[in-house]
């Protein structure tokens, strides 16, 4: 797997998402490329509304594709901040891009001692090449 389809600096879940720390307390969520190639052409994106709550381990939404449909997994409990409002016109941004367009949720959580504990329980690149057998 080449560097540019797993960035390093990114956290994972061994559900195939990933986290991305975009402030003290907030964070940005998406599935990993590994991911969206298993699922195959993304034809739709089901995500919560601003302002829902999730928990940690519970879906947040669903990735539908022409193979089949798939619950999106939250890595943190939170509040969700924003959604990419651009996947209900194009949900194979999610193909396309699962690292940059292809975003799902952003997160608020109630403290950077949560937020610091939630990603603790993350996998780094290394270890979730580990997980999928990538290269």
């Amino acid at each position: 797997m080449s560097e540019a389809s797993l960035p390093e600096e990114l956290r994972y879940t061994r559900e195939h998402e990933w986290v991305q720390r975009t402030g003290d307390t907030s964070v940005r969520i998406g599935i990993t490329d590994y991911a969206q190639k298993q699922l195959d052409d993304v034809v739709f994106v089901q995500l919560p509304t601003v302002g829902d709550k999730v928990a940690a381990g519970e879906p947040l939404g669903e990735v539908e594709s022409t193979k089949s449909v798939s619950d999106i997994f939250s890595p943190i409990s939170g509040r969700v901040a924003a959604v990419n409002d651009a996947l209900s016109d194009s949900p194979e941004l999610v193909n396309v891009s699962p690292y940059d367009k292809g975003w799902l949720v952003e997160l608020s959580v109630s403290n950077e001692e949560t937020l610091d504990a939630a990603l603790h329980d993350t996998l780094d690149a290394d270890e979730y090449r580990e997980i999928t057998g990538d290269e």
